[in-house]
């Protein structure tokens, strides 16, 4: 009997890495925040590892110090994953599209667009904005979250339903009689909701896999039950095998309760490895990438070890005295793994350099060291997989590829080749086409 599977996503963001200081690295041209043709490169290598699908965020609006940090995000995730579309023939192609800020026919037609162009490849990762910032570019104001969240319903099944309103079989293309299609197979959905509305339908042929996946990436008993409903994919935010578990079920609960199988939704754990020859050298990659914050970083550190430390203790260990009176802050799920390693006797730099205010867990150390990080998660069921968050993507997506990944490979859970030729493919994810049939009461 073969082993389970991991499945993979690698995370794109802004043309350079996850860490805020990845366009100053060695190496990197700091024109790729603009660069499709970056994009385009380092999606070839994900796909060279055989990764299940790229994963791109989004935030409708500008979250960084520009004066040092490029913003976070593509300049498009749709135009960006549309070129990649063209440059790739395997990975699967999910963008970050908001159900507060975009009507339902948009959505329904970009997605499916991609799809199409992609030959059944696009996921949406369907998520709420709660930014007052975001909401202010589209001159609006935050509604409470339980109206959010009946919008983010209501969005998702007119898209669906106008994904679906274009028959499978309506497309005839029979040049001899000159009949193009069905006319009584490509009809309205007249859908209403409290917030939005669509009367469609949606002119675009189904691709290879019917129609987009769904993704989901937001937290709390909203987020669950969005989820449970309509994903197929989550994207979680973890630090411990513990909590992971426990999210993973808390999914799964989810769709059984919907009358989905629990299995049709897979949970991805976040992971940003710290890959060197060594540790060391594994360490003083991030140190590099740490210049110009580490300092600033220091009082945060503090607050999560309950301490008051200063920039000028930066490059030395916390003293005896301070170790003693060290502990882990209650609202910082990071703070337990802050102190291991405070505790391990590193400088603050160094430990900074842990990744132990990055947002996923951080392994550190060459490429067996991230391989056992994930292995550990993955056969403890605290997780289907992970995307995976590269420091800086010129070189480490390469570097997971070609290090990472055979690892995996060699100890018998992960792929050597795709299995199929479509997003729900890789993911297991059942044939839909149009609204789930089982959501016998659809509106929550």
């Amino acid at each position: 009997m073969t082993k389970p599977q991991m499945i993979l996503g690698m995370h794109l963001g802004n043309g350079y890495g996850s860490q805020t200081s990845a366009w100053r690295s060695l190496n990197v041209d700091p024109a790729n925040y603009a660069s499709f043709d970056a994009q385009v490169r380092y999606a070839q290598a994900a796909e060279r590892g055989k990764i299940a699908f790229l994963f791109l965020p989004d935030f409708p609006g500008l979250q960084a110090d520009v004066d040092h940090e490029a913003p976070q995000i593509t300049l498009d995730p749709m135009m960006t994953l549309a070129a990649i579309a063209r440059a790739t023939e395997r990975i699967g192609l999910v963008a970050t599209g908001s159900t507060t800020f975009n009507e339902p026919f948009n959505i329904a037609r970009q997605f499916k667009a991609l799809d199409v162009m992609s030959h059944g490849r696009a996921g949406w990762n369907a998520v709420t904005t709660s930014d007052p910032n975001a909401a202010a570019n589209f001159g609006q104001g935050i509604a409470p979250r339980p109206q959010r969240y009946q919008r983010a319903h209501e969005t998702i099944q007119i898209a669906q339903a106008l994904w679906g309103s274009w028959q499978q079989d309506a497309w005839i293309k029979d040049q001899k009689t000159g009949r193009f299609a069905h006319p009584d197979k490509i009809q309205p959905i007249n859908m209403q909701g409290e917030y939005v509305a669509s009367r469609g339908p949606l002119p675009i042929p189904p691709s290879e896999q019917g129609q987009p996946v769904i993704f989901s990436a937001g937290g709390g008993a909203n987020g669950l039950d969005l989820a449970g409903r309509y994903a197929n994919g989550v994207i979680g935010a973890t630090f411990t095998i513990a909590d992971a578990r426990k999210q993973r079920q808390a999914y799964r609960d989810a769709a059984a309760r919907a009358g989905r199988n629990p299995d049709e939704i897979k949970f991805f754990a976040g992971v940003m490895p710290a890959i060197g020859k060594t540790k060391r050298a594994a360490l003083d990659r991030r140190v590099q990438l740490g210049e110009l914050t580490a300092a600033s970083r220091v009082p945060y550190l503090g607050s999560m070890l309950n301490l008051q430390l200063d920039p000028d203790q930066l490059d030395q260990p916390l003293t005896p005295a301070q170790l003693a009176v060290a502990a882990p802050s209650p609202f910082d799920p990071r703070s337990p793994r802050a102190l291991e390693v405070a505790r391990e006797g590193w400088t603050i730099r160094d430990i900074l350099a842990h990744g132990v205010i990055d947002y996923h867990p951080t392994p550190v150390g060459d490429a067996s060291a991230t391989a056992d990080h994930m292995q550990e998660w993955f056969e403890a069921g605290a997780c289907d997989g992970f995307w995976v968050s590269i420091d800086v993507n010129e070189d480490g997506i390469d570097t997971f590829v070609d290090e990472v990944v055979p690892i995996l490979q060699d100890r018998g859970i992960y792929h050597h080749d795709y299995d199929g030729a479509t997003l729900r493919d890789h993911l297991g994810a059942p044939a839909q086409y149009g609204l789930d049939p089982r959501l016998t009461d659809p509106t929550p």
